[in-house]
């Protein structure tokens, strides 16, 4: 099932300038040459809420759902959170039967104001002390234990039956991974050991490691072999069996035209036959899968408007154009070293392009996209939009140089409406200790 035959009415407004694998599915140029999200036209969004501003496609978010949902029937969807939250997407995941993963209290604050049922979140993520006692307090469904600590941390304060998950690094040489717990040289069995010596703390699961931006499926088969492996020797020298296996995201999804992504039939039928194989191998009765893809669902519906600032021509012919957002707003530790697919948003693009650089506000090192096609007469006042910004941006931009964080605004069949407002000068004072309120 594709996209397209979830979502029929994408199919109107399809514009050979957008690429369908990088901007939201309701995107399309209307006959003014405006880009429209949503049936809004982007030029309205500025007007309205001003720029940098964030826009997500509410529609392109559940349809992303949707689409795990019918590709992989069997398996539990649960929401990364961290990829891009407040309390209406995560509505929205909860509408659409997915639980959410959350990282900080303020994550799973945002997840129980949504009314999502504790027993459908997952706490994971370098969790405090505090925060590990708010989760248990709250009755979320599962803890992820990472570290040694968290061990510890749980068993002095947990006084009724905590469901757990033990966060483990099989051996598929997809990347480095610094929270949980390797199979290699028995650092997992001891965790797991300790874990199961807890009266309090049910052991339910593993929860897989893997990395980020991954394409290839066969990561995920290879890591169902060495995870059924684990819960195999936990059943033979604990005589307990485990039930559930998290296989966590990582989903690549492409930020310029061409990138790679991974394909979710080719991830079912890996997960598939790879669970096949090694349950019957280990004569291992078949766990529940879960999946917890974030970026994945997030990146392609969101984008960026920003406001062209200044636009200056060098004299050997590269053209730099400043817009009003930056990096700060765009990139993050998930995505550091990111380049993005930019197009004008406001009005016809005339048949003259040129490459230019489109940098940030906030100097040096400001770069959000190089050597990308605008039209030659970009000036001043036009409104461009990034795509693939939905992740990773609202949740980690920082207000950098004092500017504060853009608004999120929200689009779905013809009208826009803001889900977290605009940072004011007035917010970022009043956390200063030393001004009067003047």
């Amino acid at each position: 099932m594709t996209l397209f035959e979830l979502l029929p009415s994408v199919r109107h407004g399809l514009n050979p300038h957008l690429d369908r694998a990088v901007w939201p599915l309701s995107a399309y140029v209307d006959d003014l040459g405006r880009l429209c999200v949503g049936d809004v036209p982007a030029d309205d969004i500025s007007a309205e809420f001003g720029t940098p501003a964030y826009v997500v496609d509410e529609e392109d978010f559940r349809v992303r759902i949707r689409r795990y949902r019918a590709t992989l029937p069997d398996a539990e969807l649960i929401y990364a959170g961290r990829a891009l939250l407040s309390v209406d997407i995560a509505r929205w995941a909860a509408d659409e039967g997915a639980g959410v993963n959350v990282c900080s209290a303020g994550e799973l604050a945002t997840a129980l104001a949504a009314d999502v049922p504790p027993a459908q979140i997952i706490l994971d993520g370098v969790i405090t002390a505090a925060e590990l006692y708010d989760a248990v307090a709250a009755g979320v469904g599962r803890i992820v234990i990472d570290t040694p600590s968290e061990v510890s941390l749980l068993a002095c304060r947990v006084r009724h039956p905590q469901r757990v998950l033990v966060g483990v690094i099989p051996d598929v040489g997809a990347g480095d991974q610094k929270f949980g717990f390797a199979l290699s040289g028995g650092q997992a069995a001891g965790a797991l050991r300790r874990v199961l010596d807890q009266p309090w703390l049910n052991l339910v699961g593993l929860h897989c490691r893997l990395g980020s931006q991954l394409t290839d499926a066969s990561h995920y088969g290879e890591a169902i072999r060495q995870m059924i492996g684990a819960m195999a020797e936990v059943r033979d020298r604990h005589q307990v069996v485990l039930t559930e296996l998290n296989l966590g995201g990582g989903h690549a999804v492409p930020y310029l035209s061409g990138d790679r992504e991974l394909d979710l039939r080719s991830l079912g039928a890996t997960i598939a036959a790879a669970l096949e194989s090694a349950c019957a191998e280990h004569e291992f009765p078949r766990p529940k899968i879960v999946i917890e893809p974030g970026r994945a669902i997030a990146a392609r519906a969101g984008m960026m408007l920003c406001r062209v600032i200044a636009v200056k021509r060098q004299p050997g012919g590269h053209t730099f154009v400043a817009v009003d957002g930056g990096t700060g707003d765009i990139h993050s530790s998930e995505h550091p070293s990111a380049r993005y697919t930019v197009a004008l948003a406001n009005r016809h693009r005339p048949t003259a392009t040129a490459p230019v650089t489109v940098v940030g506000r906030h100097g040096d090192g400001d770069e959000i996209a190089r050597n990308v096609e605008l039209p030659a007469d970009v000036r001043p006042g036009d409104l461009l939009a990034v795509a693939c910004t939905g992740a990773y941006q609202h949740s980690t931009e920082s207000s950098r140089s004092l500017v504060g964080r853009p608004p999120l605004i929200a689009v779905s069949g013809g009208r826009s409406r803001e889900l977290v407002r605009r940072e004011t000068v007035a917010d970022l004072l009043a956390r200063d200790r030393g001004w009067n309120g003047q």
